[in-house]
């Protein structure tokens, strides 16, 4: 399994679409066996090709703050599982999702200055 998270300075960033970089973490049996760092491409979430670039690398999973309908639909439709909601520190988000202790929340984020 791959996760993938908004990041700025090892925290979820709070706006999918505008975040600084990427951390997607691999993951087998529960346990973190790999990190790596993706730089978040220019503009909007829902209109880069991010989705595609991060299926590629076998994410299946995005744990984020907000986000708007059409990244989250974006995601999707590359069959990579949504959760909003997330914050705090992104390894201990990574923890608690393992944990099975981490839902969606169900908000979409329908602006681009959420915080």
């Amino acid at each position: 399994m791959k996760i993938a998270i908004p990041t700025c300075d090892g925290r979820v960033d709070d706006h999918f679409g505008h975040c600084k970089e990427y951390t997607v973490y691999t993951v087998e049996n529960k346990q973190i066996t790999g990190t790596e760092t993706v730089p978040s491409p220019e503009g909007c979430g829902c209109k880069s090709n991010i989705a595609f670039t991060l299926r590629q690398m076998g994410v299946n999973v995005m744990l984020a703050g907000n986000m708007g309908q059409g990244a989250k639909n974006v995601l999707e439709a590359q069959r990579i599982e949504v959760i909003r909601g997330c914050s705090g520190k992104i390894e201990d988000l990574v923890t608690s999702f393992l944990n099975g202790e981490v839902r969606d929340n169900g908000e979409v984020c329908d602006h681009h200055d959420c915080h």
